[in-house]
Formats: structure tokens, C-alpha cells, sequence
């Protein structure tokens, strides 16, 4: 800090002790939040913030991209803007006993053709129950954050992001990569999460039910001053880069995001056996309770950075990496009321209305009871006091009924036999324990509920188009369809305005709606077929569908046996999506849908300069170096369709060992055969 006063310094100058001050305030900011060891005073700190801000009110352009006045917040933003994800941020499967942990590294034995005997080691951490975030660094400068969304796209949340102490604005250390995206997860500690619940009673306000709640409603603010007064943390566990760097395994991840300036779980450990991994398990459980911050399991990942990915994905998954769950906490209650919920494909669920109890931290009042077959396998009744538990700490449900303390006065439940909102008759699901209404367009609770469904972010992802909006909407009459979303506005004006008249609407809330709308009438196919909620249809089983028909008169025209070919698409999700699409009244809702938005044509990823890209491959014979399931992934990674039969359409043939009709076959129609060395050596060059 110069001795010049402020207002005499020159541009120049104001620019050199800008980097200076923001260095400095940097360093102590770490030394403070990270090492815990301050080596200014409390007032000369506050001098050099003051200092910083006095020059860029002076200089506001001159204002760095590391300033430290983003840790007080921005100017609020209107809405946050979407960011598609260079590479897709996966979700992963669970584990819920050690067994399945056994059974996680087994599978990737096998998939990678290794002896059942040999051990892979293991990095263990902790599972951080908070929010996934990623930001992006180009030249170690921080200059984009996101949400994970839906894996594929998220929510621009710079802003918010730069509040936080733990996100460094400019990293340390050697080697940082031109351009990086560093993973981690965003939460709370308990401490701040009490301080900050106390400071909102004080205060008059709504209480947050958990840390993770907390962290979620701070981090997502439109106004970043807000989000600055929020003691949020962020915990880095992986990062994502084009350039070559000297890291082999997850523990060198780990330390290159320390070295640059990331904060990272100190309890996350190298298991080289399957007992260590048990052993870490068993010693986290006993520390939960006193880290500071809540987790809800253990992420395995596979060490070897090579071997992840070899590994690869599946579905959305990645098969390197597994999440073991802790057991769910448990509290014991009494049900008050058994209700029915009637869900946007018809499906009747129970649900149990409770006499409030803590589990895991959250007040609990209902709980699903799933269908009427486990109500009647429990025996679950009104006024039965029972044991309920946070299932993988999220979603409560009845475990136990403590039948001793059963009322004298019971009786079995007896599930409905007419739907509880239109009084149609109810039908048992083919071939499942669930019973439906089938009067889908006649139902108020299916109609209400398939609007939801539509707006909702893997759908069309329609802002201010709430639940509360589209129910008070249902009942006005105005949204009854999807299609009306889309004719809403012009509608309203046609009929005098009347939407902004409405308590809690005015002129710039219809306005940022018809925005909000206008911005979805052009929309991928697979969130198009998603939208449309077809029974069984989630977001992966659409992309399957996008991906096989590539436009929407194609997948109109299907038939069983096409469907069937399909993997992945099993007998009953095409029976069910044959059924909504013969439906007449379904079908011209689709027909309407499609004459208000642009369905895009499903667009196969961009050929890169692999040799086996668009290329139908055949895998026959013993291969020895390789499981036929990672040659098939190996082969898809880059492009290719890889099919089990022999065709005029088949590219190249990988023949191992024994091969027999296929290679016959081949060899006749003249196709392209490799060996496995072969294959290998093709490949090399993109899985290195």
C-alpha cells in the first residue's frame, strides 16, 4: 500500500498497487480462513480492504478479476444464465453395505481382465452432503462457475461462487493448466450452520432445516451480496483439463489441487486393499459425528488414473468410481393419517402423514408408504406408532411398525378403489405392484402434475413457471395442456391483461415469463420426449430414443420390434410408450405441442479423427487382453456402433481367439478384420 492519496494517483499507478493489494489481501485471506494463522491485525487488514476499495471507486474500470471486493458480492443478477457442461458432470451408482463394494471392484476386474486376486487400490473420501460445483480457470485466473444441473447443462453462478473464501480467484503454485475445470462440493459447517439459524431467529426469519439446505438456498441468490454473508465452504475432489499433466492417480489429483490453492478433505485416505478400504469405513462412521461438517457416506474411486479411463461410463454413471451410503438415521413417531397422492401417470401412492420428529437433522412429517402391497406386507395402520429413517438421508420412509404399541381400537388400511380427486375406478398395473387411474386426461391431480413434469429443468425448463403458478393457472382454466403454456400470453392480452393484475404479477413478471417461454420454443428431441412424460420414459431411456430415431415423425412410426432393438429398451417401457403414442388423444397433443415449438433432430456427437469413428464394429472370439464389455466401450468412446452379427453393413471385425461363424462370415463378404493387437494398436493413440 502506497502513501499516495488516492486521489492523486494516476491510472498507471492505480493499476500497479491494484495487483499488489489484491496479492496481499489474498495471502492473509489464506493464512487467516485456511491456516488459521493471521500475521496482520485485524485493523491493518481492514486498512488494506478499505485501501483496495477506495481505489476502484475512484478507477472502477481498472477493477482485477481476483479483486477482493468479489467476496462482499456483485450486482444482483436478473436470472442466472445456462452453461453446458464441456463434459457431462455424472452422477454415481450407490452402495448401501461393504459387500457391494466387493462386488464394485469385482466388475471392474473382470472388465478390465485382471485376476480376481489382485487388489486396486483405492482412494477413500469422505461423501460431502452439499452442492456440486464447477469452476473454470483459463490462465489460473477464475472466470466461470457452475451448478451440476442436470449433468449436462447448469446454472451460471459465478458470481456466488466468488464470495466464497475457499474458491481461490487466482491459483498458486507450479504447473496450473492453461485452462482447467475444477470439481468440488460447496456446504456449510455445522457451526456456521447454528450461527447462522440463530442469527435468522433473531432476526424474525424462516429457519434453514440442515446445512445442506442452507448452502443450497445461499449459493443459488440472484443478489451475490447476499450469498457473501453466508459462511459457505467449498471442498475441491477433482479437476478436468486438455493439457498434459504428471498426475497418475486420484492421490496426485488431490495434492495438485491442494498445491494451487484448493481446500481438500483432510480425512480422504489411499486404501491399497479391500481391508483398508473396510477399515476407513469403519473409522469414518466413528468420526461423523465430529467433522464439522455433515457427509452422508464414502466415495471409492479407483486410483489409477489409466484404469478410470479405461473404465469409462455407463448410463450416468461413471464404473471407476462408487458412493457407499450410510445407514440412515431413525426416529421413532406415529402415524397420524395415511393419504393418497395421485402422480402425473396416474400411479396411487400412500403417503404417511407423521407426528413431526428429528431424523438426521430435518424435521420429518411425512413419509412415503410406496404402494398398497407394502402396506399391507408391514401391516401399516393410523395410529400405529413406527419406526421411520431418512432413506440415504434424503427421502423418509417406514421401516418398522412397533406393534405392541398398537391402539385397541385398529384396523387394517384399506386402499381406495375409486381415485381420490376424480372418482374414476382404479386398475392394477400390468405386471407391477402399483394401481393407476387411467382417466388421464380427465383427472385434475395427473393433469396438474404432467405440467409440472413439463416445465421441470430435464423438460422444457420454464423459469416463473412455478407450482403454485401452474396450479392457480389449472383452476383459472387458462393452463390446461402443455400446448397452452405456449398460447398463454397471447391469450391473456387478447382477454384484457388480466395475468398482470394478479397478486404477486405485474408488468415485468409477464414480460421476463414471455421471455422465459420464448426461449423454449426450440428444444432438443430427447428433453422433447422426456417432456412428454410417457410412463417409464426417464431422461436416459429418451436419449436412447433420440439417439435410435433422430426425429420426432420417425419415432411416430415405430413399432415393438424396432423398439426392442434398441439396448436398454426393455419389453415394458415399449409396451407403455406404444400405448401413450397410440393414444388419439394423445397423439394430437403431441401433433399441437409440435406445430408451437422446433423440435431439434437429435445430432450424433462431431466425428473426431479416430479411424473407427461411424464405423460398425464386430467383436468374436476369445479376446485375451481385453473383456468384451471394455472393448465395447473403447469402441462406442470413439464413435463406433458396435453390433453382434455380421452384415454388408459391418465395418471391421476384431477377431480373437476361436472365432468361429463371424470371422466365416467376414472373411466371405470381404469386411475389414483386425486381431486383437490389431485393435489395439488402432486404438492406442485415444486411450493413452
Amino acid at each position: 500500500m502506497t502513501t499516495i492519496p488516492v486521489e492523486a494517483l494516476t491510472p498507471e499507478q492505480a493499476k500497479e498497487e491494484l495487483a499488489a493489494l489484491a496479492k496481499e489481501i489474498a495471502e492473509h485471506d489464506h493464512r487467516y480462513y485456511r491456516l488459521n494463522q493471521p500475521s496482520i491485525s485485524d485493523e491493518s487488514y481492514d486498512a488494506l480492504r478499505r485501501r483496495n476499495t477506495e481505489i476502484e471507486t475512484r478507477f472502477p474500470s481498472l477493477q482485477r478479476n481476483d479483486s477482493p471486493n468479489h467476496r462482499i458480492g456483485a450486482v444482483p443478477a436478473p436470472e442466472f444464465d445456462k452453461v453446458k457442461h464441456q463434459r457431462p458432470m455424472l452422477s454415481l451408482d450407490n452402495a448401501f453395505s461393504f459387500a457391494e463394494v466387493k462386488q464394485f471392484l469385482d466388475r471392474a476386474r473382470r472388465f478390465l481382465k485382471r485376476p480376481a486376486e489382485e487388489e486396486i487400490p483405492l482412494m477413500a473420501e469422505p461423501k460431502i452432503d452439499g452442492l456440486s460445483a464447477s469452476l473454470h480457470y483459463q490462465d489460473g485466473q477464475f472466470v466461470l462457475g457452475a451448478t451440476r444441473g442436470d449433468g449436462q447443462v447448469g446454472e451460471n453462478i459465478t458470481a456466488n461462487l466468488k464470495t466464497i473464501r475457499d474458491v481461490p480467484l487466482i491459483l498458486q503454485g507450479k504447473n496450473v493448466p492453461a485452462q482447467l475445470e475444477v470439481r468440488g462440493e460447496v456446504h456449510m459447517t455445522r457451526p456456521d450452520f447454528e450461527m447462522l439459524n440463530q442469527s435468522r431467529q433473531e432476526a424474525g426469519e424462516p429457519l434453514f432445516a440442515n446445512p445442506r439446505n442452507a448452502a443450497a438456498g445461499s449459493l443459488r441468490q440472484l443478489d451475490p451480496s447476499i450469498t457473501a454473508k453466508r459462511p459457505l465452504r467449498f471442498f475441491a475432489y477433482a479437476y478436468e483439463t486438455e493439457s498434459i499433466l504428471q498426475d497418475h492417480t486420484q492421490a496426485d489429483v488431490l495434492q495438485s489441487l491442494k498445491n494451487w490453492g484448493f481446500v481438500i478433505t483432510t480425512e480422504s485416505q489411499l486404501c491399497l486393499t479391500l481391508e483398508e478400504a473396510l477399515a476407513y469405513l469403519q473409522n469414518l462412521e466413528k468420526l461423523r459425528a465430529s467433522l464439522g461438517y455433515d457427509i452422508d457416506g464414502i466415495v471409492y474411486k479407483i486410483n489409477d488414473l489409466v484404469l478410470q479411463k479405461r473404465l469409462g461410463t455407463i448410463g450416468r454413471a461413471p464404473r471407476h468410481s462408487l458412493a457407499y451410503k450410510f445407514a440412515a438415521e431413525q426416529a421413532e413417531t406415529i402415524i397420524e393419517d395415511i393419504i393418497i397422492q395421485v402422480g402425473r401417470t396416474g400411479v396411487l401412492t400412500p403417503v404417511a402423514s407423521l407426528k413431526p420428529v428429528f431424523v438426521g437433522g430435518v424435521m420429518v412429517s411425512r413419509a412415503t408408504l410406496h404402494n398398497e402391497e407394502e402396506i399391507e406386507r408391514k401391516d401399516i395402520r393410523l395410529g400405529d406408532a413406527v419406526i421411520v429413517q431418512r432413506a440415504g438421508d434424503v427421502i423418509p420412509q417406514v421401516v418398522q411398525v412397533l406393534s405392541n404399541k398398537r391402539p385397541a381400537d385398529s384396523h387394517p388400511f384399506m386402499f381406495p378403489k375409486a381415485c381420490p380427486i376424480c372418482g374414476g375406478p382404479v386398475v392394477k398395473v400390468k405386471d407391477q405392484v402399483a394401481k393407476r387411474c387411467p382417466n388421464s386426461f380427465g383427472c385434475q391431480a395427473q393433469a396438474i402434475e404432467r405440467l409440472k413434469h413439463f416445465v421441470s429443468r430435464p423438460a422444457f425448463d420454464i423459469e416463473g413457471l412455478g407450482e403454485k403458478h401452474l396450479e392457480n393457472f389449472f383452476q383459472k382454466g387458462w393452463i390446461l395442456t402443455p400446448v397452452d403454456i405456449f398460447t398463454l400470453l397471447e391469450r391473456d392480452h387478447a382477454a384484457g391483461d388480466r395475468l398482470q393484475h394478479l397478486e404477486g404479477w405485474g408488468e415485468q413478471s409477464v414480460s421476463n415469463l414471455r421471455q422465459a417461454i420464448e426461449k423454449r420454443r426450440s428444444i432438443p428431441f430427447n428433453r422433447f420426449i422426456y417432456a412428454l412424460g410417457i410412463p417409464q420414459i426417464g431422461q436416459v431411456s429418451a436419449a436412447l430414443l433420440a439417439k435410435h430415431y433422430k426425429t420426432l415423425p420417425a419415432l411416430l412410426g415405430t413399432c415393438l420390434q424396432d423398439l426392442l432393438t434398441i439396448e436398454g429398451i426393455g419389453t415394458g417401457i415399449a409396451q407403455d410408450l406404444l400405448t401413450f403414442l397410440n393414444d388419439p388423444k394423445q397423439r394430437a397433443l403431441i401433433t399441437e405441442l409440435s406445430e408451437q415449438v422446433t423440435i431439434e433432430p437429435y445430432q450424433d456427437a462431431p466425428l473426431n479423427l479416430s479411424q473407427i469413428t461411424a464405423k460398425t464394429v464386430v467383436f468374436t472370439g476369445n479376446l485375451s487382453t481385453l473383456s468384451r464389455s471394455e472393448a465395447k466401450s473403447q469402441a462406442e468412446r470413439l464413435g463406433a456402433k458396435v453390433s453382434g452379427s455380421v452384415s454388408s453393413k459391418t465395418d471391421i471385425v476384431v477377431a480373437g481367439a476361436n472365432a468361429g461363424s463371424k470371422l466365416k462370415t467376414a472373411q466371405a463378404l470381404g469386411i475389414k478384420i483386425l486381431d486383437e493387437q490389431q485393435w489395439l494398436e488402432l486404438i492406442n493413440a485415444e486411450i493413452s
